[in-house]
């Protein structure tokens, strides 16, 4: 592994896209991000009922995506059980590859970003395989490497039902030339043992991606006591050294927040990380006062400098517009 946390500027992780601009997992909202100056777009991926990789933020599309509006769909309306909570809607696993393509992206909080829902229903669903040749094809146009840094979302379900993500995202990969650890690409989960595996069959970067609360389900289900707070204790960081080379971690874990929204002192989690050889990515990072802690109400820039002065190593960044003016 020759990624290191000392000799380059923090990376600019557009997640989902550029989110803030357009609906979130379309390849208009990876195109604008890059345009904006993201080093690396981030794709939440979900399977097909026929197995192709997919970028939506959950295999429940109803928020995302125009199903509800399909009628020659009502009749698959359902309710699952997702990582222990029921979910009501409609589920990728359950559409095939050219269904899917029949559906239209949606802004998800149109409630937040209404000025983003002049967009709905003009972009399709993206593939993985869709979203690496604008990757690629970006890279050239620009002649700046541009990265992909995919979320195997709810990896034991997937893995449940038949639909495994680990092996179609690395044969993906592979075949697109994405295979050592010099690659632009980072593989990330908020689960373990799916990276576990990763880390037996790939020398691409993975990440352990760690909440501020719960646990990983894969614990869960196993039975496995840890929790994310202990994943974030060192001597959580070492055991995750062994199987990763990053960490993504929600940026209250560096920087808590009182009762009121105020930030408080940073931890040590970054200087603990760096000790494990652990590269450390903070998320997310958004413009709106909603999202904003008491201290930088109307002013994202100023949390962005707060959080690159503490020695991180990339921000995922719904704005990345914003993160780039603040970090050049």
């Amino acid at each position: 592994m020759t990624k290191t946390f000392t000799d380059k500027l923090p990376i600019i992780i557009a997640h989902r896209g550029a989110s803030g601009y357009r609906p979130e997992h379309t390849l208009a909202a990876y195109e604008l991000a890059i345009a904006l100056g993201a080093d690396y777009i981030e794709p939440d991926l979900v399977s097909t009922k026929d197995g192709v990789l997919i970028a939506r933020h959950e295999n429940e599309i109803s928020e995302t995506t125009n199903v509800a509006n399909h009628i020659e769909f009502a009749n698959r309306k359902t309710t699952k059980l997702i990582d222990g909570e029921l979910k009501v809607g409609w589920f990728t696993e359950d559409f095939t590859l050219a269904e899917i393509k029949t559906l239209r992206a949606k802004e998800r909080i149109p409630q937040i970003r209404p000025q983003n829902t002049i967009y709905d229903e003009l972009f399709t669903i993206p593939t993985l395989q869709e979203i690496v040749d604008l990757a690629k094809a970006k890279s050239a146009e620009i002649n700046r490497a541009i990265g992909i840094y995919p979320e195997t979302k709810h990896p034991t379900y997937f893995q449940s039902i038949g639909l495994s993500l680990e092996d179609p995202l690395l044969a993906n990969l592979a075949a697109n030339n994405y295979q050592d650890a010099n690659a632009p690409v980072f593989i990330q989960s908020f689960e373990v043992s799916n990276l576990q595996y990763l880390s037996t069959k790939t020398d691409l970067p993975l990440v352990q991606l760690l909440n501020a609360t719960g646990k990983p389900y894969d614990f869960v289900a196993s039975g496995d006591v840890r929790t994310y707070a202990d994943l974030a204790t060192a001597l959580g960081l070492r055991e995750i050294a062994k199987y990763a080379q990053a960490v993504g971690i929600h940026k209250n874990l560096l920087i808590p927040k009182d009762s009121t929204g105020k930030l408080r002192s940073p931890t040590s989690i970054v200087k603990n990380a760096h000790a494990a050889a652990l590269l450390f990515h903070v998320w997310t990072f958004r413009n709106e006062d909603c999202f904003l802690p008491l201290d930088f109400q109307g002013n994202p820039q100023g949390e962005y400098e707060l959080f690159f002065s503490l020695g991180i190593d990339g921000v995922f960044s719904d704005y990345p517009d914003t993160a780039k003016t603040k970090l050049r």
